[in-house]
């Protein structure tokens, strides 16, 4: 039996307890949402200021002379966040968003010839990581009914990794999944799949949108090719920021498929040649000028997440998952929840999946009782205890609120169908 008294205990003990005040949370309100849209930070608002202020002091002079000039400010990024993904910093690049990422690097590296025109794919993947893929099939005059293969899930929330590997096959060009799918928050063993892609001569491209900053990653060890995340979840750079991508330094030096004047060695980018010389880095995968404003709240984020250590983060996420799972045990039985993420640590990653028919007005429930959760159609309360500024009382109290819902019947007043965003 889980008491109050213990979760108290347990924050009392809890190393990243420190950094909750570093974020802009408001009074009488639980956010688990970060998984969706992660919190300001005070230290992101001050970087953010900072390129305001260069732009206010410095004018087009920014470029350069800011304190933090804007012409390296991707490269930094990049540098930054290479610790997290276990890569060597030439290779990870701060820039575009993930659709624009995965379109530049399936116009670099999906060339399919010889036999080989297939992309595997699941049905489970986010909406635009598919369109992507079907257009990009559509420019080659390729049906994606023919050559695009998407996992089928055998339970609607999860993959098996060994219905994936039984699909890579000599006709398979590319490999496009998901390193936690969005909905369940499944983490699919990329260590595991990249080996056995890698025996069929697959590539392998992970959208890592529900991982990085909550899950450690090795992918240089692990030998992935390619990978694209946003950054405002997880790595709270704010609405719409800056994403990345990750090109193996065995693909750097290819040309650019989608080619712009950032993709240039930047000692040359000013020389203004109508040939491009491409970065020798993961820079050569940028397209337009850096989104400076969407970028610079990361140099405050991305500081907090190396000072934490992911590891210590990743330790703190799996606690609150754990606890959310045993008080949903403990407190919610007979209400008709059924959890849907994976139980063991290892295929679980930030976030919890409640599942119930009336998941849509629940979440409405919630809200106005100061909860703030997240909603995915059908039938999905996605729940995402961060660690940077969730206590283990936080966890506590919104399955309190949940079951008071529940008793109380609080949900019933909500129409159970989804607002415009949901």
């Amino acid at each position: 039996m889980i008491t109050l008294d213990d979760v108290r205990k347990w924050d009392e003990n809890d190393e990243l307890n420190e950094y909750k005040s570093e974020f802009f949370l408001k009074e009488d309100s639980i956010y688990m949402d970060g998984n969706s849209l992660g919190l300001l930070s005070r230290r992101s608002e001050s970087a953010l200021q900072q390129s305001l202020n260069d732009w206010k002091e410095h004018g087009i002079e920014g470029w350069t002379q800011a304190d933090e000039p804007w012409y390296y400010m991707s490269e930094k990024l990049g540098r930054m966040t290479a610790p997290l993904l276990g890569a060597s910093p030439e290779q990870v690049i701060n820039t575009g968003s993930i659709t624009t990422n995965l379109h530049q690097l399936l116009a670099t590296f999906y060339n399919p010839e010889k036999g080989r025109t297939k992309i595997i794919g699941d049905e489970l993947n986010f909406p635009s990581d598919i369109y992507a893929v079907k257009s990009q099939m559509a420019l080659h005059h390729l049906d994606p009914e023919e050559h695009f293969i998407q996992i089928a899930s055998a339970d609607g929330y999860t993959l098996k990794e060994e219905d994936i590997i039984a699909q890579m096959k000599d006709d398979v060009a590319l490999l496009l999944l998901p390193s936690v799918l969005y909905r369940s928050g499944q983490l699919l063993d990329m260590k595991a799949l990249t080996h056995e892609a890698h025996k069929h001569g697959i590539l392998v491209l992970f959208d890592l949108a529900h991982s990085i900053g909550a899950v450690p990653h090795q992918l240089d060890e692990w030998e992935v090719d390619f990978a694209v995340w946003c950054t405002y979840k997880y790595l709270n750079s704010g609405p719409g920021g800056t994403g990345g991508l990750y090109v193996n330094r065995r693909h750097l030096g290819t040309h650019p498929g989608l080619a712009g004047w950032f993709s240039s060695d930047k000692e040359k980018q000013f020389d203004m040649d109508h040939e491009l010389t491409p970065s020798s880095s993961a820079g050569a995968f940028q397209i337009g000028t850096p989104h400076i404003l969407s970028s610079a709240p990361l140099l405050g984020s991305l500081e907090m997440l190396l000072e934490a250590g992911i590891e210590g983060i990743r330790k703190k996420s799996l606690a609150l998952t754990q606890l959310f799972m045993d008080l949903v045990h403990q407190e919610l039985k007979g209400f008709g929840f059924t959890l849907r993420n994976p139980v063991e640590k290892e295929r679980r990653g930030g976030h919890v999946c409640l599942v119930h028919e009336e998941a849509a007005s629940l979440c409405k429930a919630l809200k106005s009782e100061g909860v703030i959760p997240d909603y995915r159609s059908p039938n999905v309360i996605r729940l995402a205890p961060v660690a940077f500024h969730t206590s283990y009382e936080d966890v506590f109290n919104v399955v309190r609120i949940l079951k008071e819902i529940m008793q109380k019947e609080k949900h019933k007043s909500f129409k159970n169908e989804r607002d415009i965003i949901a």
